[in-house]
């Protein structure tokens, strides 16, 4: 189940739903698990692979290359510049100040070209939104006060 909340956009005056990332990043450890569960590959032999998977992108990347996953999607690179210069034979490695990795999920379509399917965006997703509890919030704050002055900990304030 994915959730969302309710967002008032300030130059439209106009309310849309914005997502909301629920708890702490899923870990390369939680992949490898899940993975080797649905598997026959080792719990170990995957963690070992999800390890070096960002090195060699990059080492392919670097070579100037797209890095396509089947089930996944591209990575690639853009970059921007400070400022575009007049003459083509002026242009030069030296203007470019950001480096940033794209990703496109993978995508299937129809016989008429339209996106059927985009990985790593189920079909099923189940949205609902998200009701945070103000109270519950008020209270884990007061057992971290409480916890912190314990332990001798800064306290929120």
């Amino acid at each position: 189940m994915a959730f969302f909340k309710k967002v008032k956009k300030k130059i439209t005056g106009l309310w849309y739903p914005q997502v909301v990332v629920v708890g702490k990043p899923v870990t390369t450890d939680q992949v490898a698990d899940r993975l080797a569960l649905i598997s026959t590959v080792s719990r170990g032999d995957t963690y070992a692979v999800l390890k070096d998977l960002g090195e060699v992108m990059a080492s392919f990347m670097a070579e100037g290359r797209t890095v396509k996953l089947e089930g996944v999607g591209t990575f690639y690179y853009t970059i921007n510049a400070d400022k575009g210069i007049a003459k083509p034979e002026e242009v030069t490695a030296k203007q470019i100040k950001n480096v940033r990795v794209r990703f496109i999920p993978e995508t299937s379509r129809t016989q008429s070209n339209k996106v059927a399917t985009r990985s790593l965006v189920s079909d099923s997703i189940y949205w609902e939104e998200w009701k945070e509890d103000k109270e519950k919030k008020k209270e884990e704050k007061g057992k971290t006060e409480k916890e912190n002055k314990e332990e001798g900990g800064p306290v929120a304030g």
